[in-house]
């Protein structure tokens, strides 16, 4: 029976062991992901050096060039060629853009304008894009990530993926602290001389005493108010 025992007790430890790893590892992807979500967020709102901009794209309509609910990074150029992937800014609503791929250019008396098509379309926009309203070329794309970032972007979405977690994470490293602080205060203690420790356990029964006295006086002066 003790043998057995024994090798339940090994097992147990070392999936004890595993348990813990694994944990950290999520929690360190967890924390990634946070950031990396909080920094394109943050990004997106910000001027990047160079003139990047980052935007999500909320269909298919590039499909498979660029996949739904991928992030796009642009920049803008002097002039742009037929097959470039470009990001467009709508006049009657600047927050509304679209990418889509240039189709075809247009030049009429100096001024030029584009006709552009998403891939997965079966025809051309009908509109024409100005260069007015061209927002820049796609330089990278990141697939998927549009996802947590336009839900990030809401209210809920702020609280749930940012807010919670970031709570979670910053309470968890304050117990850890905690742990760590207690953990060094023991190894301390169990180098200190007998002397050293009886100083500590009087310090400690001193202050006990201390409040103790506190709690005595605050009910007298209570009683003697009444």
């Amino acid at each position: 029976m003790k043998i057995k025992f024994r090798i339940t007790k090994k097992k147990h430890a070392a999936f004890v062991k595993i348990i813990r790893k694994t944990g950290k590892v999520l929690y360190w992807l967890i924390f990634t992901i946070l950031i990396l979500i909080a920094g394109t967020i943050a990004i997106s709102d910000l001027k990047i050096p160079g003139n990047y901009k980052i935007f999500a794209v909320q269909s298919g309509s590039m499909e498979p060039a660029i996949k739904t609910a991928s992030i796009v990074i642009i920049k803008p150029f002097n002039n742009y060629q037929k097959g470039d992937v470009i990001t467009v800014q709508d006049p009657a609503n600047p927050k509304n853009t679209l990418t889509h791929r240039i189709f075809e250019v247009k030049e009429n008396n100096g001024s030029v304008s584009y006709i552009t098509k998403g891939d997965a379309n079966n025809a051309p926009d009908i509109e024409d894009r100005l260069k007015s309203n061209i927002l820049g070329k796609v330089v990278f794309s990141v697939p998927l990530l549009g996802y947590p970032i336009g839900f990030a972007k809401t209210s809920s979405g702020l609280i749930i993926l940012i807010i919670v977690p970031a709570t979670i994470i910053i309470y968890s490293e304050l117990v850890s602290i905690k742990n760590e602080t207690k953990r060094l205060l023991k190894e301390r203690k169990k180098r200190l001389s007998t002397k050293e420790k009886v100083e500590i356990e009087v310090g400690e029964e001193e202050i006990k005493i201390e409040r103790w006295y506190k709690k005595i006086f605050k009910k007298i002066f209570k009683k003697n108010e009444n």
